[in-house]
């Protein structure tokens, strides 16, 4: 496979990169890793996830997961001289990235409508909590709010049953969600401006992204369900916690030749697919009695290999670890100046080109020479 950083499908492709936190920088991390010059916009000291735990030596291996293979300017956006310096580096950019509150990029003489009048051609997205208008536009949002405000938590708490309050967030969803979405969006804005010639604005959201997520649950607010869904569970084994998923009558019939249960095919309350739905916690009460009785891993076995979708539940270190992750080079090291760690690839391959993680976590400020004098001075 090609490794070489100027075959990747976006080589070539300058992106300025407004953004923090999470959702912004994960979609601007994708585009660096298919090939896109990233430029990093961070203020005097840097963005404050640089200091987020785990930090080794003073450095956030958090922010290099999310920023690796960017370069990194360093820049005061609320002095004139650096928003003239960013507006000339925009001039040169051919996709603009911000996650900023609806209304500051304008404030700052960094929205579209400024830098589209420079550059006419610009692909220019934002990324919000709620999205660019609406009532709720300009609230703060990180993903936690956004969860609870889109259903997604109280759908849990109701699926997790006898939990008197909705649970913790430790996932971001709305964040990588958000990102994926934007990453696509500018792909497709890419495409249509190869055709046209023309620019494009993208309002992402958080909050539509998030919605987007669960389909079933979308429907059955509108239309009542004759029983309730059925929820995958774990079933405990004698050292862990299995889930498998026998969904497809020959997943079932399988089943049931692993624990050697043929009883359960005449059993009419497993018979069928609704009966199956209908009665799927006592189906996995019956799992439980014949996974109990072995090992996690005695029973992913067993189950997998007569072909049960099945699995023992891992960490995530343990997950890292995993010999099918290892194989297919997920992980991929990056560096910093405090070493080495490392980070997933991209979810998807190509067959001609590599679209792995690449380059370094850049130092703060490593390459403001970008910005000119001007805006260099306004680092200070």
């Amino acid at each position: 496979m090609d490794q070489e950083t100027g075959t990747r499908p976006l080589a070539g492709l300058r992106v300025l990169d407004l953004t923090r936190v999470v959702s912004g920088p994960y979609c601007t991390r994708m585009l660096a890793d298919c090939g896109a010059e990233v430029i990093k916009v961070e203020p005097p000291g840097g963005e404050h996830m640089r200091r987020k735990q785990p930090v080794r030596d003073g450095l956030s291996s958090y922010f290099g997961h999310l920023n690796v293979g960017k370069r990194s300017v360093e820049v005061d956006l609320y002095a004139p001289a650096g928003q003239r310096a960013l507006r000339r580096l925009a001039a040169t950019c051919d996709v603009v990235v911000e996650n900023f509150r609806p209304g500051v990029t304008a404030a700052l003489g960094l929205d579209y409508p400024t830098l589209a009048a420079i550059r006419p051609d610009l692909v220019y997205c934002s990324i919000s909590g709620f999205g660019q208008d609406g009532p709720r536009a300009r609230q703060p949002a990180y993903a936690p709010v956004i969860h609870a405000t889109c259903g997604h938590d109280l759908a849990v708490m109701q699926y997790q049953r006898g939990q008197d309050r909705p649970p913790a967030t430790g996932v971001y969803y709305a964040d990588m969600l958000a990102g994926i979405y934007a990453f696509g969006a500018i792909q497709t804005a890419l495409l249509a401006r190869g055709r046209s010639g023309q620019g494009e604005y993208i309002d992402v959201s958080l909050l539509d992204a998030m919605v987007n997520l669960m389909v079933p649950e979308v429907q059955e607010a509108q239309f009542a369900m004759p029983y309730p869904r059925w929820m995958f569970r774990p079933v405990r084994a004698a050292d862990g916690f299995v889930v498998a998923t026998p969904v497809s009558a020959r997943n079932f019939e399988q089943l049931t030749e692993v624990v050697d249960r043929p009883d359960w095919r005449q059993d009419p309350r497993f018979a069928t697919p609704t009966g199956r739905e209908r009665h799927w916690d006592a189906l996995m009460a019956e799992l439980e009695a014949w996974t109990s009785q072995r090992p996690a891993a005695e029973c992913e076995r067993l189950l997998a290999t007569a072909g049960v979708p099945c699995a023992r539940y891992r960490t995530v270190a343990e997950a890292m670890r995993d010999p099918h992750l290892v194989e297919r080079g997920l992980f991929r090291r990056v560096d910093d100046d405090a070493g080495g760690f490392e980070v997933p690839a991209l979810p998807f391959r190509f067959a001609t080109v590599d679209v792995g993680v690449q380059g370094r976590v850049a130092e703060l400020g490593a390459d403001n020479g970008l910005l000119g004098s001007e805006g260099a001075a306004a680092a200070e």
